[in-house]
């Protein structure tokens, strides 16, 4: 073990001094790659195509790797041209790919990808994802190659950055639903509980929730309601004399959107609402990026690029403001991206 960790250490060290003296001299690198990892999601496809045109049009090679961490490992990667890049800016998902690799917190299996990565003379790495994504990013910065990330969520839960890559396309897709859906509960006279993505973070609830005029929003950022107390509120819709009652619910709010629905049900007489559930699920991440995703990812791929080719590693691009800045990956997922909590306040205010 010992004689492992100083080999791993030797080549950490030797990576770094690389790194250190290619930053001094403006990077000097001749190729960079790029990657879409963790789950898909809206204008990861413009992304990658920023990335890759800004490069070459500084007269950088770039790779592109196909299905994340998982090809860093087998090697499947290869040299694109600015026409391998060619519209695809509007399709979602990612052309590249994307899988879990959970085996890439393996320092022996990380050690593997840079030697791919160095094999094919590769001298830096963009990252598009969320926070797994990212951290493995930062172990690859740890490691001495150099590394830059590009925030990719529709949770909207990465910390530094105001808005990730997917997110305005995946709150549009829940709003519609919710237009949608309230059409045929005011019809009915109904209620509905509609559960979103947002197994740690429950942005899309709220935002998705307090655009869409929602009556109840849940998140597992805050505690409670007891399904007695949701119960009352469904009562209370009836008696001010609305058609329906809308309720959003993240999917990692707590007891969940079951334990709800079989409450209601088994007290459907006393609530005056008939109750219906819908589950949106991988719809959200699917579809045509909207047109901030299409400029944000723009902006975000080109940047990321840049930075990475004037031998900056380590860090991500965030959004602050309308700004963009880089941020250490190393406080990027150190926590998740806090919940604002007061606009559940004005949910209710609105109600």
């Amino acid at each position: 073990m010992d004689a492992e960790r100083a080999r791993i250490d030797m080549l950490a060290r030797t990576l770094t001094e690389h790194n250190d003296k290619a930053s001094q001299e403006g990077s000097g690198m001749k190729s960079i790659a790029v990657l879409t990892s963790g789950g898909d999601g809206p204008g990861l496809n413009a992304t990658i195509r920023a990335v890759t045109r800004q490069a070459l049009k500084k007269g950088v090679d770039v790779y592109g790797v196909q299905w994340g961490y998982r090809g860093l490992i087998n090697g499947d990667i290869s040299q694109f041209s600015s026409r391998d890049v060619g519209g695809i800016m509007g399709r979602g998902g990612t052309f590249l790919g994307t899988a879990r690799c959970p085996e890439f917190k393996d320092v022996k299996v990380r050690r593997t990808a840079i030697r791919n990565l160095n094999q094919l003379g590769i001298d830096g790495l963009v990252v598009i994802g969320g926070n797994g994504s990212l951290t493995g990013a930062l172990k690859l910065h740890e490691m001495g190659f150099p590394t830059y990330g590009v925030p990719a969520s529709i949770d909207n839960d990465v910390s530094g950055t105001d808005r990730a890559i997917g997110v305005d396309t995946a709150l549009n897709t829940i709003l519609d639903a919710i237009d949608r859906i309230k059409d045929t509960a005011s019809s009915h006279q109904r209620a509905f509980l509609i559960e979103v993505m947002g197994r740690d973070c429950g942005y899309l609830a709220l935002a998705s929730g307090l655009a869409g005029g929602a009556e109840m929003i849940l998140v597992p950022e805050r505690k409670g309601p007891s399904v007695e107390e949701i119960a009352e509120e469904v009562v209370d819709a009836y008696v001010r004399g609305k058609h329906h009652c809308i309720m959003v619910l993240a999917e990692g709010w707590e007891p969940g959107t079951q334990a709800v629905a079989e409450y209601l049900s088994a007290h459907k007489d006393d609530l005056g609402f008939e109750v219906r559930v819908t589950v949106l699920g991988y719809v959200q991440r699917g579809g045509r990026p909207s047109a901030f995703d299409r400029l944000l990812a723009t902006r975000m791929g080109a940047f990321a690029a840049n930075r990475i080719l004037e031998g900056e590693s380590g860090n991500m691009v965030a959004l602050r403001g309308n700004k963009l800045k880089s941020y250490p990956l190393a406080d990027a997922v150190a926590e998740l991206r806090e919940l604002d909590l007061a606009l559940l306040g004005l949910a209710e205010t609105m109600d």
